[in-house]
């Protein structure tokens, strides 16, 4: 399916810029109905996106530019956001200027369409699927699961460590992992976090007697919160010199699997400390029909069924 990846998977592609060569390749994938990909430069203001093809231009004409777009479903800041961006799209047409320039017709709308028809809808809770991180809102993370087709992953499904915005876990361009909660009304929605491990895989990482980087993630009355991954966090005991989102040294002083805890000392917090905070995933293809985020040794239960 690597047509239907997220925007811009296509673009570097062998395939595609030989599609993009000449008239001749660009008609051959006209009748061939083919999925291609190049640079939006121009989003003029009657909204119609005009795409760089190389050998010649292309426009996408406003009601083309999305699913949605001619309902008024979907608001033309997503064309707008285009410009200086990869844009998926079918040639459906060429034409002439008036002084005799050939320029390409293209269909973002048909790219979008076809993608739904022969990827997404096949697709069923807990499935695997790659995206493409297009913006972050305060509730959650939008991503590009397939030619600029937008989803949600809320934000306490991004990971069991608690996040006060999803900026502290993704970046917009990012290239992440993503499974299926649900399909509603041709609309997908993802989760994230059971991608990143479960507490016995996260804990076996670390070592009673270890000091490491973490993040602080909250601070109670009752100690603070460090995440030591993504999917992990400890408990450490109250300091006044540390606030959230910091960085610090903390000392792992007790792993209890039972009671999935894990007792820590803060050594040091500093705001500009480094602190790697990369995403590890266990699991980045294939099927979940359910995860087990509590271990084998505790009595409870964490999990989500698909």
């Amino acid at each position: 399916m690597t047509e239907y990846l997220p925007e811009g998977f296509l673009i570097g592609t062998a395939d595609n810029r030989c599609s993009l060569q000449s008239y001749f390749t660009l008609n051959e994938c006209m009748s061939a109905g083919k999925i291609l990909e190049a640079p939006c430069i121009i989003c003029d203001s009657r909204h119609n996106l005009i795409i760089d093809l190389g050998c010649m231009r292309g426009i996408i004409p406003r009601e083309e530019g999305a699913i949605g777009i001619a309902e008024g479903t979907t608001k033309d800041i997503a064309l707008i956001s285009r410009v200086n961006k990869p844009v998926s799209f079918i040639v459906t047409d060429f034409r002439r200027k008036e002084n005799g320039e050939l320029y390409a017709v293209l269909s973002r709308r048909a790219a979008q369409e076809k993608c739904m028809r022969e990827y997404l809808s096949s697709l069923t809770p807990g499935d695997i699927i790659p995206a493409r991180v297009t913006h972050l809102e305060s509730f959650g993370c939008f991503v590009d699961i397939g030619c600029g087709i937008p989803s949600l992953i809320p934000i306490d499904m991004i990971s069991v460590s608690r996040i006060s915005h999803p900026s502290d876990r993704f970046r917009v361009g990012q290239d992440i992992y993503a499974v299926v909660k649900s399909l509603e009304n041709g609309r997908i929605c993802l989760t994230h976090k059971e991608l990143l491990g479960t507490w016995e895989q996260n804990a076996a990482m670390f070592e009673v007697g270890e000091t490491v980087t973490g993040i602080v993630r909250s601070i109670e009355d009752y100690g603070i919160f460090v995440e030591l991954t993504p999917n992990l966090a400890g408990l450490a005991e109250l300091r006044s010199d540390v606030s959230v989102n910091s960085c610090a040294s903390v000392y792992i002083k007790a792993i209890i699997p039972e009671k999935m805890k894990i007792k820590l000392i803060i050594v040091s917090a500093s705001e500009s400390a480094y602190c790697d905070n990369e995403l590890k995933y266990f699991q980045t293809s294939g099927h979940i029909d359910r995860w087990l985020y509590s271990g084998s040794y505790s009595s409870k239960v964490i999990q989500t069924i698909f």
